[in-house]
């Protein structure tokens, strides 16, 4: 059974909605908003499989200019600026914090294993209200491979004093979910709108709607 649960930050404990002004103000549509984070997604699997690494951080520099490019926009510094700081202030899914106490409660161990470099975690988990309930605040620039790549869950195993069969990762992304389960852990996801596991995926044995489903979900696995 795994006893740790480590959680993914962006989009699974912190809702990236919070950026749509910005990309209203500056492209004219909020939806653009998915279009950069899913090009700055695609350039940090560039970056994994060719084995060139570059910091998140670096990557969402280099998404915003290519969302830019494509639609004919031009960022100034200060648009650049307002979206950097704006993910260190991500609020929280409203279920958030009552879920991961609930797990706290029921004895579980709590970690967060992010692609954000550990400073933007920090500040990100700090600023959200959520830092206190985990017991290690992990990144993959500590092993210089992002996440899906093995690397990250099985340094958030060691750094844990656990075997990667100890760890539960809980995502809303179906890339982490294989990421994680094809590394020898477990996975849980969180189906929030428009997050959809692909039928290539393997299907883990927690899925529900929210965080909240979610932890009633692993709760009842996972505690005796």
């Amino acid at each position: 059974m795994a006893r740790v649960c480590v959680f993914d930050v962006n989009e699974t404990l912190l809702d990236l909605r919070a950026l749509e002004p910005h990309f209203v103000r500056i492209f004219g549509n909020a939806a653009v908003l998915h279009t950069w984070f899913g090009t700055m997604l695609q350039q940090a699997m560039i970056s994994t499989i060719t084995g060139a690494y570059t910091d998140f951080g670096k990557l969402g520099g280099a998404a915003l200019a290519i969302t830019a490019e494509r639609f004919g926009v031009a960022i100034s510094d200060e648009d650049r600026q307002q979206i950097v700081s704006g993910i260190r202030t991500l609020p929280p899914h409203p279920e958030v914090r009552e879920s991961l106490e609930k797990l706290r409660d029921a004895g579980l161990r709590l970690a967060a294993l992010t692609n954000s470099t550990e400073q933007v975690a920090q500040a990100q988990l700090t600023n959200a209200g959520l830092a206190d309930l985990f017991e290690q605040i992990l990144s993959a620039d500590m092993v210089q491979r992002l996440k899906p790549a093995p690397e990250p869950y099985h340094m958030a195993a060691e750094k844990l004093g656990v075997g990667i069969a100890d760890i539960r990762l809980i995502a809303a992304h179906d890339w982490d979910i294989a990421g994680i389960m094809r590394a020898g852990g477990a996975g849980a996801f969180v189906a929030r709108p428009g997050m959809i596991l692909s039928p290539l995926t393997p299907t883990p044995d927690v899925i529900g709607a929210d965080m909240r489903k979610v932890v009633e979900q692993i709760i009842a696995i996972e505690v005796q």
